[in-house]
């Protein structure tokens, strides 16, 4: 298990040298690595952020979403290779920072809706322009990691279901499924049996509270999910999903309008205690070995 933390509690650019105190501070608290948001898709100033993060020993993951102007599923063809075409590029960036793995909803435009659920045209779109991506990502060995969210935020995948089904479509090894808690606790009726489902495709974990804030002080179900990810042998990255105030843009975005904690540094560092705690909780106890 690697434990992670998700950067945007903090910037939407990393790779600037005033953010590399807060680095220093994840190492020093633990963290296996952070994710990175690529929004920016100069490779080059992320090839300088990941030789920062190897001296300092951190690990990487990716993270970027696309647009109504880059929307995967848009009756457009243009917009829609627009959107195969930045994910591409952030691909590129992926391989110059030293990341194996971009996740978030990259198969349709965040926040967009039609006024009604999603049409086999506009999943048939999502599937092909997911597969050109995911052809990419091998290239540049990038793994994608699509991630439902919930049916304020997006309307084609919703549920582990929904997901674990759209990865099976796409039928490629560098295409996989992310599960969020803080998605799933709006959008699944048994926690359980979600993971269950999605388990044959799951490739990464967002721990994220039910108000965004410090997982563990909310109403997650949590010995469920924790239990559940353990029952399927799941064993990769388990990182931590929280905003705040601090980017007024993403504040608007996620509908933060009041603050949820003390610090920033508080949320990280309590939430990976959280985690720690309750994945140790959890480990197979070793045979007792006699005279030992």
């Amino acid at each position: 298990m690697k434990y992670g933390m998700n950067l945007l509690l903090w910037t939407d650019d990393a790779a600037r040298d005033e953010f590399a105190p807060t680095l220093e501070r994840l190492k020093r608290l633990g963290y296996d690595g952070v994710e990175v948001p690529v929004f920016d898709l100069d490779p080059k100033r992320y090839a300088k952020l990941g030789r920062r993060l190897d001296d300092l020993g951190l690990e990487r993951t990716a993270v970027t979403v696309r647009s109504v102007e880059d929307n995967p599923i848009a009756g457009d063809r243009t917009v829609r290779e627009l959107g195969v075409d930045r994910t591409r590029a952030a691909l590129d960036c992926c391989q110059a920072l030293g990341a194996r793995m971009l996740v978030g909803p990259l198969y349709a435009a965040l926040g967009h809706f039609t006024g009604r659920g999603p049409t086999d045209q506009e999943w048939g779109w999502g599937v092909e322009s997911v597969r050109a991506m995911a052809e990419h990502a091998a290239a540049r060995r990038v793994t994608l990691a699509l991630e439902p969210l919930n049916r304020f935020e997006i309307y084609l995948l919703n549920s582990a279901a929904d997901g674990a089904r759209f990865v099976r479509e796409v039928g490629h090894d560098h295409c996989r499924l992310l599960y969020d808690t803080f998605h799933a606790n709006i959008e699944e009726k048994s926690v359980s049996a979600a993971i269950s489902e999605c388990a044959g495709t799951l490739a990464h974990v967002h721990i994220s509270e039910n108000d965004r804030s410090t997982p563990g002080r909310g109403q997650v179900a949590w010995a469920e999910t924790f239990d559940a990810l353990r029952a399927v042998g799941y064993d990769g990255w388990l990182t931590i999903e929280a905003f705040g105030l601090a980017l007024p843009a993403l504040a608007a975005a996620t509908r933060i309008w009041r603050r949820m904690f003390e610090s920033e540094e508080r949320v990280a560092a309590d939430g990976l205690a959280f985690m720690r705690r309750e994945w140790n909780r959890r480990r197979v106890p070793q045979l007792a070995v006699a005279g030992v």
